[in-house]
């Protein structure tokens, strides 16, 4: 054995190690780091949401048996690898997917099913409490979801005891302690970032709102603690040690950082939680997190405010919609090849067609197009048409097709992102790009670039996922130095020397997406004719 996997493997003994454990919208993950906070083992698991009666969940049941079975994966590795058994590790962290609602009674209990992030079905609940607050409150907000149960004169309201989301539930039941983390807990309810805690007076507003029903609950007594990063969490209980690792190995006492939603991981795993940073995740969706130096002038519902999982102050754009059209019509290229008995290899496919976008006129020659698969709240679509539309004197080729696909995918974030940059003011050093758009060397970063006039840069570890980034938190919590902040060890024991590429905008390029955009803006109306006459 090398002298490396030696050094893992006495890690691996004497409990040197750090779990991460995520569980994402499509696939649950355990991620082990060493003591240099490289991953040494993973384990995953796939898992669906289901829709049932008219609400997106997903059971308890699914939830532990892909907890256990990532945990399994990743321990088989470990012995496989390394030749021994797990029996201790450093420290814990669990991350999952933000916010939604759960509720549970006095014997802990589930009240109803999980309602994820997914749910459209608080409306009124958003409107009321954004105007209520003066503070713009999303749909998918757990005090959103309270509000609309309440709203609807759901029964199992008068019975809550506990309130929490994916993560802190899962926590919960592995060391019996109800917290969050503060990034989790502002897509909870929104934070004050002078307490680091709930906002206090919109607290006392929520409670007043609704006094009438005479619950036998105030709001402070229903939801999580909420911690700082590098903060203790509680420790792995010996029901939760049998909860975790079924075959009784693990021992219980290990220490939990606090439970993080998938922004926060995604910040951390991205080296992004500084002021004057931000990241992008660009796939089948987008959203940008930009954190902020100073609150923002006033309420824009095009943005959800949200913090870091140290309390910093995070603007975040989150749009439908992104890659989902420009990939059909790779696959239709993919057909034509195929038709002309061409062997298609679909990551040089991609990148064949990615480059030749690059080539294109800065503009895209006067080409439109809408990647509208389902709605866009930014730009004010309840549903969604794809759409690609030219003038007879367009410049319609290849290069600029491909062009049109790849900047339109970024048209919603565009409109948002516009508001911060231009309306408010934000000073931004650097974005960081993740996501399948990023895949292809230098294009997504390229068109990124020209449509915020920003520095993009991608990380070689950009694809290790949130899993890592909880496991980055809770070996914070572990070997931290006395204050040291967040940034600065993650700067320094983390990212310090890791390859990476960056790429500044091009003024021509910067100057063409503003044409685009413009005409992008302009041509809103045709795809509002589209939803309203394409049934």
């Amino acid at each position: 054995m090398s002298t490396k996997m030696n050094a893992i493997k006495n890690a691996i003994m004497n409990g040197k190690t750090v779990l991460g454990i995520e569980l994402g919208s499509t696939r649950i993950k355990a991620v082990l780091i060493g003591e240099d906070n490289a991953p040494i083992a993973s384990g995953s698991h796939d898992w669906e949401n289901q829709y049932i009666n008219n609400i997106w969940t997903y059971s308890l049941e699914d939830a532990w048996a892909g907890v256990q079975e990532s945990y399994r994966k990743m321990a088989e590795d470990v012995k496989e690898k390394y030749g021994v058994t797990i029996q201790t590790i450093g420290a814990i962290g669990v991350s999952a997917m933000m916010h939604g609602y759960m509720v549970f009674n006095k014997e802990g209990e589930l009240l109803v099913p999980f309602r994820t992030w997914r749910n459209t079905i608080t409306e009124k609940a958003s409107e009321e409490l954004t105007k209520l607050f003066n503070y713009h409150i999303p749909q998918r907000w757990s005090i959103a979801h309270l509000y609309q149960a309440i709203l609807n004169g759901e029964e199992h309201v008068a019975d809550i005891c506990f309130q929490t989301t994916l993560e802190g539930y899962i926590h919960w039941k592995l060391t019996g302690q109800k917290v969050i983390g503060i990034g989790e807990a502002s897509g909870m309810f929104p934070i004050d970032i002078n307490t680091n805690n709930y906002n206090e007076h919109m607290m006392e507003q929520f409670d007043e709102l609704i006094a009438s029903k005479n619950f036998s609950w105030k709001l402070g007594d229903i939801f999580p603690r909420v911690l700082l990063a590098g903060e203790n969490a509680g420790a792995l209980t010996e029901e939760g040690a049998k909860l975790l690792d079924v075959t009784g190995q693990l021992k219980a006492g290990i220490p939990f950082c606090p439970p993080e939603g998938d922004a926060g991981t995604g910040m951390v795993a991205t080296n992004s939680i500084a002021k004057r940073t931000g990241n992008v995740s660009a796939g089948t969706s987008v959203f940008a997190m930009i954190v902020l130096e100073k609150e923002l002038s006033k309420v824009y519902e095009e943005i959800d405010l949200v913090t870091t999982p140290v309390g910093n102050l995070v603007a975040m754009v989150h749009c439908n919609n992104c890659t989902s059209d420009l990939n059909a019509w790779v696959g239709l290229f993919k057909e034509f090849a195929e038709a002309m008995d061409i062997k298609v290899d679909m990551n040089k496919l991609f990148g064949t067609l990615y480059n030749k976008a690059l080539a294109g006129d800065s503009d895209c020659g006067g080409l439109l197009a809408y990647n509208y698969f389902s709605g866009e709240h930014i730009t004010h679509f309840e549903e969604g048409r794809p759409l690609f539309v030219r003038t007879p004197e367009s410049k319609f080729n290849l290069a600029n097709f491909m062009r049109v696909h790849l900047f339109t995918s970024l048209g919603a974030l565009k409109t948002g992102l516009d508001i911060l940059l231009k309306e408010e003011g934000v000073q931004l050093d650097e974005i960081l790009g993740h996501g399948g758009l990023f895949k292809t060397k230098d294009v997504g970063q390229k068109i990124m670039a020209a449509a915020i006039d920003v520095p993009v840069s991608v990380m070689e570890t950009a694809g290790e996922g949130g899993a890592w980034g909880i496991a980055l938190l809770a070996a914070y919590m572990l070997n931290k130095e006395n204050d040291q902040p967040l940034e600065v060890y993650l700067a320094q024991k983390v990212f310090a020397g890791k390859g990476g590429t960056k790429i500044y905008p091009e003024p021509k390029d910067t100057e063409g997406f503003n044409v685009f955009i413009k005409r992008y803006t302009k041509g809103l109306a045709i795809e509002r004719a589209a939803v309203d006459n394409l049934k």
